[in-house]
């Protein structure tokens, strides 16, 4: 098994680029997704996501429960893609969720995965400091649950402009 890490800012194309790299793998697709349609928009957002993907790809919602998600997944199709971790995150925070926990359950389920497994995350560290505790509280969680994911995957991007930056393990993701 190997696995990557794609991390960016908001429109930044890491979706893109993570979706790309799984799509060069042969075999069926699976596509964790995290994200909640709570409104119209993300509704839209959704669908322009799934409008990109071919027939290979099985879509999986997992907006808490991603680390059993990625379990049945990875016995069923030949690579998973999880998009997104920071949505992920956001869900388990809201829902009073334990974080570290879950984000345990996660780090073992990828250690046991047997295909391919890449994951989307935001880096939100980069801006000013959050105004508020619960905004603080997002931004550190997501500060640690990146710095965890990127010490247990093979590869990490950072993708800014659309254009990709190998921080570890350049080209290390493959086929499994």
């Amino acid at each position: 098994m190997t696995s990557l890490l794609v991390l960016g800012g908001a429109r930044s194309g890491k979706s893109r680029h993570a979706q790309a790299r799984i799509e060069a793998m042969p075999g069926r697709l699976a596509f964790i997704a995290t994200a909640q349609a709570f409104d119209a928009e993300m509704e839209e957002r959704i669908a322009r996501h799934q409008a990109d993907r071919d027939a290979r790809w099985t879509t999986i919602e997992a907006p808490l429960d991603l680390a059993e998600a990625l379990a049945r997944e990875a016995q069923e199709a030949d690579a998973v893609l999880v998009d997104c971790l920071t949505l992920w995150l956001s869900n388990l925070i809201l829902g009073e969720e334990d974080v570290a926990a879950r984000s345990e359950e996660l780090l073992a389920a990828l250690a046991r995965c047997p295909v391919p497994v890449a994951f989307v995350a935001n880096e939100v560290g980069m801006g000013i400091v959050p105004g508020n505790a619960l905004s603080r509280r997002f931004r550190d969680e997501a500060g640690r649950l990146n710095q965890r994911l990127a010490q247990e995957v093979d590869e990490v991007v950072f993708v800014a402009a659309g254009l990709p930056l190998a921080l570890k393990g350049a080209g290390k993701f493959a086929a499994g």
